[in-house]
Protein backbone atom coordinates (compact mmCIF):
# COMPACT_ATOMS: atom_id res chain seq x y z
CA UNK A 1 0.00 0.00 0.00
CA UNK A 2 1.37 3.31 -0.65
CA UNK A 3 2.02 5.83 1.64
CA UNK A 4 -1.32 7.70 2.11
CA UNK A 5 -0.13 10.03 5.67
CA UNK A 6 0.71 12.90 3.75
CA UNK A 7 -0.36 16.34 4.39
CA UNK A 8 0.36 19.49 5.93
CA UNK A 9 2.68 22.32 4.28
CA UNK A 10 5.24 20.74 1.52
CA UNK A 11 7.43 23.40 0.52
CA UNK A 12 8.90 23.36 -3.19
CA UNK A 13 12.58 24.28 -2.68
CA UNK A 14 14.12 27.06 -4.90
CA UNK A 15 17.71 25.96 -6.61
CA UNK A 16 20.54 27.84 -5.64
CA UNK A 17 22.65 28.47 -8.91
CA UNK A 18 25.87 30.80 -9.09
CA UNK A 19 26.12 33.41 -12.12
CA UNK A 20 27.97 30.61 -13.58
CA UNK A 21 24.67 28.21 -13.52
CA UNK A 22 25.83 25.79 -11.28
CA UNK A 23 24.09 24.50 -8.25
CA UNK A 24 25.53 25.73 -4.69
CA UNK A 25 24.80 22.17 -3.01
CA UNK A 26 26.01 24.10 0.36
CA UNK A 27 23.36 26.26 -0.01
CA UNK A 28 21.00 23.42 -0.81
CA UNK A 29 21.39 21.39 1.70
CA UNK A 30 21.27 24.69 3.80
CA UNK A 31 17.86 25.37 2.54
CA UNK A 32 16.77 21.65 3.70
CA UNK A 33 17.82 22.23 6.88
CA UNK A 34 16.12 25.20 7.34
CA UNK A 35 13.03 24.65 6.03
CA UNK A 36 13.17 21.04 7.86
CA UNK A 37 13.74 23.61 11.31
CA UNK A 38 10.24 25.56 10.84
CA UNK A 39 8.34 22.01 11.21
CA UNK A 40 7.71 20.99 7.38
CA UNK A 41 6.87 17.69 7.28
CA UNK A 42 7.94 17.39 3.85
CA UNK A 43 9.81 19.09 1.05
CA UNK A 44 9.14 19.14 -3.13
CA UNK A 45 11.95 19.25 -5.72
CA UNK A 46 9.19 20.47 -9.17
CA UNK A 47 8.71 23.36 -11.26
CA UNK A 48 9.24 26.23 -8.69
CA UNK A 49 12.97 24.56 -7.99
CA UNK A 50 13.60 24.49 -12.14
CA UNK A 51 13.85 21.08 -12.46
CA UNK A 52 12.94 21.33 -16.37
CA UNK A 53 16.28 23.17 -16.19
CA UNK A 54 18.36 20.27 -14.65
CA UNK A 55 20.73 18.08 -16.99
CA UNK A 56 19.54 14.26 -16.14
CA UNK A 57 22.95 14.05 -14.22
CA UNK A 58 21.98 16.82 -11.71
CA UNK A 59 18.46 15.46 -11.06
CA UNK A 60 20.40 12.68 -9.28
CA UNK A 61 22.69 15.01 -7.64
CA UNK A 62 20.12 16.87 -6.29
CA UNK A 63 17.51 13.90 -5.38
CA UNK A 64 20.92 12.45 -3.73
CA UNK A 65 21.69 15.33 -1.85
CA UNK A 66 18.38 16.13 -0.32
CA UNK A 67 17.00 13.02 0.33
CA UNK A 68 20.72 12.39 2.30
CA UNK A 69 20.52 16.06 3.80
CA UNK A 70 16.74 15.13 4.84
CA UNK A 71 18.22 11.74 6.65
CA UNK A 72 14.19 10.73 7.13
CA UNK A 73 13.04 13.88 8.81
CA UNK A 74 10.80 14.83 5.97
CA UNK A 75 9.44 12.96 3.08
CA UNK A 76 10.49 14.26 -0.15
CA UNK A 77 8.95 14.39 -3.62
CA UNK A 78 10.23 14.83 -7.34
CA UNK A 79 8.78 15.40 -9.90
CA UNK A 80 9.67 13.12 -12.47
CA UNK A 81 6.38 13.92 -15.59
CA UNK A 82 7.94 14.20 -19.18
CA UNK A 83 7.13 14.36 -22.39
CA UNK A 84 7.54 10.99 -22.95
CA UNK A 85 6.09 7.91 -21.22
CA UNK A 86 9.42 6.03 -21.16
CA UNK A 87 11.25 8.95 -20.11
CA UNK A 88 8.75 9.37 -17.16
CA UNK A 89 9.04 6.12 -16.28
CA UNK A 90 12.92 6.36 -16.48
CA UNK A 91 13.46 9.68 -13.94
CA UNK A 92 10.64 8.14 -11.47
CA UNK A 93 11.78 4.44 -10.97
CA UNK A 94 15.56 6.82 -11.10
CA UNK A 95 13.90 8.96 -8.27
CA UNK A 96 12.63 6.19 -5.78
CA UNK A 97 15.89 4.66 -6.25
CA UNK A 98 17.64 7.53 -4.85
CA UNK A 99 15.21 7.76 -1.88
CA UNK A 100 12.21 9.56 -3.01
CA UNK A 101 8.88 9.27 -0.96
CA UNK A 102 6.70 10.02 -3.29
CA UNK A 103 6.65 11.86 -7.11
CA UNK A 104 4.57 14.21 -9.04
CA UNK A 105 3.90 14.23 -12.13
CA UNK A 106 1.92 16.20 -14.90
CA UNK A 107 0.71 14.82 -18.11
CA UNK A 108 2.11 15.17 -21.61
CA UNK A 109 1.00 18.11 -23.23
CA UNK A 110 3.58 18.71 -25.91
CA UNK A 111 1.64 16.74 -28.72
CA UNK A 112 -2.10 16.56 -27.46
CA UNK A 113 -2.76 12.98 -27.18
CA UNK A 114 -6.55 11.73 -26.32
CA UNK A 115 -7.70 10.53 -22.72
CA UNK A 116 -7.24 7.29 -22.77
CA UNK A 117 -3.46 8.02 -23.32
CA UNK A 118 -2.85 9.94 -20.50
CA UNK A 119 -4.65 7.23 -18.58
CA UNK A 120 -2.05 5.21 -19.72
CA UNK A 121 0.80 7.30 -19.61
CA UNK A 122 0.17 7.16 -15.48
CA UNK A 123 -0.79 3.94 -15.22
CA UNK A 124 2.57 2.66 -16.53
CA UNK A 125 4.34 4.86 -14.28
CA UNK A 126 2.57 4.12 -11.53
CA UNK A 127 3.02 0.52 -12.39
CA UNK A 128 6.67 1.07 -12.31
CA UNK A 129 7.21 2.33 -9.17
CA UNK A 130 6.27 1.06 -5.67
CA UNK A 131 5.54 4.93 -3.97
CA UNK A 132 2.98 7.10 -3.79
CA UNK A 133 2.30 9.96 -7.18
CA UNK A 134 0.81 13.32 -7.51
CA UNK A 135 -0.92 13.80 -9.97
CA UNK A 136 -0.03 17.31 -11.11
CA UNK A 137 -3.34 19.77 -12.33
CA UNK A 138 -1.93 22.81 -13.72
CA UNK A 139 -3.25 25.72 -16.40
CA UNK A 140 -1.45 24.74 -19.10
CA UNK A 141 -1.44 20.33 -18.08
CA UNK A 142 -5.18 19.29 -16.88
CA UNK A 143 -6.01 16.74 -15.28
CA UNK A 144 -10.13 17.90 -14.52
CA UNK A 145 -11.71 16.39 -11.56
CA UNK A 146 -13.27 13.46 -13.70
CA UNK A 147 -10.01 12.50 -15.07
CA UNK A 148 -8.43 12.60 -11.39
CA UNK A 149 -11.05 10.22 -10.10
CA UNK A 150 -10.10 7.51 -13.25
CA UNK A 151 -6.76 8.01 -12.77
CA UNK A 152 -6.94 6.87 -8.78
CA UNK A 153 -8.81 4.13 -10.02
CA UNK A 154 -6.61 2.84 -11.76
CA UNK A 155 -3.91 2.38 -10.01
CA UNK A 156 -3.70 2.47 -5.63
CA UNK A 157 -0.22 4.77 -6.60
CA UNK A 158 -1.96 7.68 -8.27
CA UNK A 159 -3.34 8.43 -4.59
CA UNK A 160 -2.71 12.40 -4.43
CA UNK A 161 -3.13 15.26 -6.68
CA UNK A 162 -2.08 19.10 -6.30
CA UNK A 163 -4.28 20.73 -7.65
CA UNK A 164 -3.38 24.36 -9.39
CA UNK A 165 -5.59 24.56 -12.79
CA UNK A 166 -7.33 28.23 -11.92
CA UNK A 167 -9.83 29.22 -10.93
CA UNK A 168 -8.77 27.03 -8.11
CA UNK A 169 -11.00 27.42 -5.81
CA UNK A 170 -14.09 26.21 -8.00
CA UNK A 171 -11.37 23.11 -9.22
CA UNK A 172 -10.50 21.95 -6.03
CA UNK A 173 -14.06 22.06 -4.83
CA UNK A 174 -15.54 19.72 -8.14
CA UNK A 175 -12.55 17.35 -7.94
CA UNK A 176 -13.26 16.99 -4.11
CA UNK A 177 -16.79 15.75 -5.10
CA UNK A 178 -15.72 13.93 -7.98
CA UNK A 179 -13.48 11.62 -6.50
CA UNK A 180 -16.39 9.66 -4.54
CA UNK A 181 -15.12 6.96 -2.73
CA UNK A 182 -11.04 6.54 -4.67
CA UNK A 183 -9.39 7.80 -1.84
CA UNK A 184 -8.00 10.47 -4.05
CA UNK A 185 -5.87 12.88 -1.28
CA UNK A 186 -5.81 16.67 -2.11
CA UNK A 187 -3.30 19.37 -2.15
CA UNK A 188 -3.26 22.81 -2.90
CA UNK A 189 -0.26 24.91 -4.84
CA UNK A 190 -0.50 27.74 -6.59
CA UNK A 191 2.31 28.89 -4.40
CA UNK A 192 -0.17 28.88 -1.22
CA UNK A 193 -2.65 31.50 -2.14
CA UNK A 194 -5.72 30.22 -1.55
CA UNK A 195 -4.26 27.71 1.39
CA UNK A 196 -6.94 28.30 4.03
CA UNK A 197 -9.86 28.06 1.36
CA UNK A 198 -8.42 24.99 -0.40
CA UNK A 199 -8.82 23.53 3.50
CA UNK A 200 -12.07 24.91 4.03
CA UNK A 201 -13.33 22.84 0.01
CA UNK A 202 -11.16 19.42 0.87
CA UNK A 203 -7.42 19.59 0.57
CA UNK A 204 -5.41 18.17 3.40
CA UNK A 205 -2.08 20.26 2.82
CA UNK A 206 -0.22 22.78 0.12
CA UNK A 207 2.77 22.78 -1.99
CA UNK A 208 4.12 26.92 -1.75
CA UNK A 209 7.37 28.06 -2.71
CA UNK A 210 10.16 27.64 0.16
CA UNK A 211 10.27 31.22 0.99
CA UNK A 212 8.05 31.42 4.34
CA UNK A 213 8.14 27.49 5.65
CA UNK A 214 7.76 29.29 9.17
CA UNK A 215 4.71 31.09 8.57
CA UNK A 216 2.28 28.75 6.35
CA UNK A 217 3.56 26.24 9.60
CA UNK A 218 2.32 28.55 11.58
CA UNK A 219 -1.11 28.72 9.91
CA UNK A 220 -1.64 25.11 9.39
CA UNK A 221 -1.09 24.30 12.88
CA UNK A 222 -3.39 27.52 14.07
CA UNK A 223 -6.35 25.66 11.42
CA UNK A 224 -5.61 22.37 12.71
CA UNK A 225 -6.30 23.37 16.31
CA UNK A 226 -9.50 24.75 15.17
CA UNK A 227 -8.53 28.57 15.60
CA UNK A 228 -9.26 29.54 12.07
CA UNK A 229 -9.98 33.21 12.67
CA UNK A 230 -6.20 33.19 14.25
CA UNK A 231 -4.79 31.04 11.37
CA UNK A 232 -6.75 33.86 8.83
CA UNK A 233 -5.24 36.54 10.89
CA UNK A 234 -1.83 35.29 10.45
CA UNK A 235 -2.33 34.36 6.03
CA UNK A 236 -3.36 38.11 6.10
CA UNK A 237 -0.09 39.08 6.82
CA UNK A 238 1.47 37.37 4.47
CA UNK A 239 -0.63 38.13 1.64
CA UNK A 240 1.39 40.96 0.01
CA UNK A 241 4.15 38.54 -0.03
CA UNK A 242 2.29 35.87 -1.49
CA UNK A 243 0.86 38.02 -4.55
CA UNK A 244 4.14 39.14 -5.22
CA UNK A 245 5.97 35.48 -6.06
CA UNK A 246 2.32 34.49 -8.00
CA UNK A 247 4.50 36.11 -10.50
CA UNK A 248 5.29 34.91 -14.13
CA UNK A 249 7.70 34.77 -17.08
CA UNK A 250 10.27 33.48 -14.41
CA UNK A 251 10.55 36.40 -12.22
CA UNK A 252 9.21 34.40 -9.26
CA UNK A 253 12.39 32.33 -9.19
CA UNK A 254 14.32 35.11 -8.61
CA UNK A 255 11.72 36.66 -5.56
CA UNK A 256 12.01 33.31 -3.76
CA UNK A 257 16.14 33.55 -4.06
CA UNK A 258 16.07 37.21 -3.31
CA UNK A 259 13.78 36.57 -0.22
CA UNK A 260 16.06 33.48 1.01
CA UNK A 261 19.04 35.68 0.92
CA UNK A 262 17.68 38.21 2.86
CA UNK A 263 16.37 35.21 5.73
CA UNK A 264 20.01 33.73 5.57
CA UNK A 265 19.41 30.17 3.69
CA UNK A 266 21.29 31.35 0.70
CA UNK A 267 24.51 33.27 -0.18
CA UNK A 268 23.80 36.34 -2.43
CA UNK A 269 26.10 34.71 -4.79
CA UNK A 270 23.83 31.91 -5.01
CA UNK A 271 20.67 33.85 -5.96
CA UNK A 272 20.74 33.36 -9.88
CA UNK A 273 17.84 31.36 -11.79
CA UNK A 274 19.07 29.91 -14.72
CA UNK A 275 17.95 31.57 -18.25
CA UNK A 276 15.04 31.72 -19.55
CA UNK A 277 14.10 33.67 -16.69
CA UNK A 278 12.80 37.39 -16.23
CA UNK A 279 15.32 39.34 -13.06
CA UNK A 280 13.30 41.73 -11.17
CA UNK A 281 14.83 45.22 -11.51
CA UNK A 282 15.79 47.25 -8.45
CA UNK A 283 12.72 48.84 -7.97
CA UNK A 284 11.34 45.42 -7.50
CA UNK A 285 13.39 44.32 -5.51
CA UNK A 286 13.30 46.74 -3.44
CA UNK A 287 9.21 46.47 -2.99
CA UNK A 288 10.18 42.85 -1.91
CA UNK A 289 12.32 43.96 1.33
CA UNK A 290 9.24 46.52 1.98
CA UNK A 291 6.78 43.97 2.17
CA UNK A 292 8.84 41.14 4.22
CA UNK A 293 9.41 44.49 6.77
CA UNK A 294 5.68 45.13 6.95
CA UNK A 295 4.86 41.41 7.53
CA UNK A 296 7.79 41.71 10.42
CA UNK A 297 9.96 39.42 8.84
CA UNK A 298 13.59 40.69 9.99
CA UNK A 299 16.56 39.93 8.00
CA UNK A 300 18.52 36.67 8.96
CA UNK A 301 15.13 35.44 10.23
Amino acid sequence: MPDRSMQGVYPILSMPFDAQGRIVFEDLRNEVDWAIGHGVPGLGIAVASEVYKLTEAERDEVTKAVVDQSNGRAKIVINTGEQGTDLAVHYSKRAEELGADALMIRPPTFIPVPESEVIEYFRRIAEAVSIPIFQQDQATAQIGPALAEKLARTHENLCYIKVETPPTLPRMAQTAEARGDSGLILFGGAGGSFFLEELDRGAVGCMPGCTLPDAFVRVWDLWQAGKHAEAQAEFSRLEPIIRTLSQALGLANWIYKDILVYRGVFQKTSAFARHPSLEPDDMARAEVIRLLESAGIAPGE
